[in-house]
């Protein structure tokens, strides 16, 4: 996702002689070397297999959560589904980690994506009782997240470099809106004019096809080396050490993965909550992400280094703003108005996020060598987020259906992207101290 080094303090940048290996023996760059920020052929290979799995996602992972709510109307079911997701795919992560570091990462990713189509097999299998099974189904997805997430980032980072990082993210954010903008209008389109039924069963076999496929895609990565051995408690080690840039990046990742835990299921079932139609939330897709396709393809252009703790802070403010409006009505007007805000600012804020701890991961050779590590503290970071935010919803949704509660829930929530930018800004604004990337 990741060149422009000259943008970057000295003390970021390595010399030639100083550079491990490996960032360069499997870079596709010619002689006379390619234009700076270009991604090469395993980046726009490894862009393929991840919009494939958007894709997949797109068609059936919000449906997910609206064929459990219809079996069962329940906020606080769907809420400790997301919980147990994400519980599982945290401990995936530190597990899998050793087997990333030390075996084949390659095999990591593909079963990601083969754990992913399982998981729609056993809704297809399961049918209408498959709500009876919801915390099954919540490891299954969570294990599949981990295997796929953890394997990505980690070539992700040996794919990519400061210079074309914003670029990879930027194509990241297109095709994952692309597939959003796409993918559920189908969905919506197919359940409502097939018997809801047969359009839901469609939509999943769909799905399992389309990770099929990116299964078979994976395979034209190349199989790249494993060195060194798993450090298992590093993520404990780095936080209580005092005077790392980790300590802070680890917080504001917690803060990040709050609202992600929450708003990344919540807001699609609202939409259908106040509509009570598949094809309004495929509208709202549609149309959140077409804006959401635009605002990535600008911002990966445009996004440099040193806009980035800038950029950062505008996002953040705007995506708290979009909330106010549902404190004067929650309907499809207002959820379309916060969909179009996020969909404009999220890339300002999502982009300088995700590009400056992976710069900061590749920030010296010892912080290279513990790549996989530091990732599964990014994750861990993020999970331990998403698993409080969760927490939450669950414990006020159970104590209240009073929909102001509901409100101030999401507004509090929803700040912490605010709370993020304070931890990361000085990361995001190129000043992490040498301090940060000890081991």
């Amino acid at each position: 996702m990741h060149s422009g080094v000259k943008d970057f303090p000295h003390k970021w940048v390595r010399s030639k002689d100083q550079r491990p290996s490996w960032r360069y023996d499997d870079r596709e760059h010619s002689p006379s070397g390619k234009k700076k920020g270009a991604l090469t052929g395993q980046t726009r290979l490894l862009l393929t297999v991840q919009g494939l799995v958007a894709a997949a996602n797109a068609l059936s992972g919000t449906f997910v959560n609206v064929y459990l709510w219809k079996a069962r109307q329940e906020f606080a079911l769907i809420g400790w589904f997301t919980l147990i997701n994400h519980l599982a795919m945290a401990l995936t992560f530190w597990i899998a980690g050793k087997w990333v570091k030390e075996h084949n990462k390659m095999n990591c990713l593909r079963a990601g994506v083969a754990v992913s189509a399982l998981f729609y097999l056993l809704v297809l299998w399961f049918g209408s009782s498959a709500v009876n099974y919801y915390l099954l189904l919540g490891v299954i997805q969570g294990v599949a997240s981990g295997l796929f997430w953890l394997a990505f980032n980690v070539v992700y980072f040996e794919v990519t470099d400061p210079g074309n990082r914003d670029r990879f993210n930027g194509w990241a954010g297109l095709l994952g809106s692309g597939a959003g903008m796409i993918a559920p209008w189908i969905s919506g389109f197919l359940i409502v004019h097939l018997k809801q039924t047969n359009g839901y069963r469609v939509i999943f076999t769909i799905s399992l096809a389309v990770f099929i496929l990116g299964v078979i895609c994976s395979f034209f990565l190349k199989k790249r080396k494993s060195v060194g051995h798993y450090e298992w408690f590093l993520t404990l080690r780095c936080l209580r050490e005092k005077g790392t840039m980790w300590r802070t990046v680890f917080m504001g990742l917690v803060a990040q993965g709050v609202r992600e835990g929450v708003f990344g299921f919540m807001i699609g079932l609202l939409v259908f909550v106040h509509t009570g139609n598949e094809m309004k939330l495929g509208n709202f897709s549609l149309i959140t992400s077409a804006v959401s396709l635009v605002s990535f393809m600008i911002a990966g252009r445009l996004l440099k280094p040193k806009y980035r703790r800038g950029a950062m802070l505008i996002g953040a403010i705007a995506m708290v703003a979009v909330i106010l409006p549902f404190f004067w009505k929650v309907n499809f007007l207002t959820l379309l108005i916060f969909g179009i805000g996020v969909g404009v600012f999220f890339p300002l804020y999502s982009i300088p996020m995700t590009s400056s701890v992976f710069d900061l991961i590749g920030g010296n050779a010892d912080s290279v060598r513990l790549r996989e590590e530091y990732i599964v503290m990014r994750e861990l970071a993020l999970n331990i987020g998403r698993i409080s935010g969760t927490a939450i919803f669950i414990l006020i949704v159970t104590l209240t259906s009073a929909p102001s509660a509901m409100n101030w829930l999401l507004l509090g929530i929803g700040s912490t992207p605010l709370a993020a930018w304070f931890f990361m800004r000085r990361v995001a604004g190129g000043k992490a101290a040498q301090a940060g990337n000890k081991a």
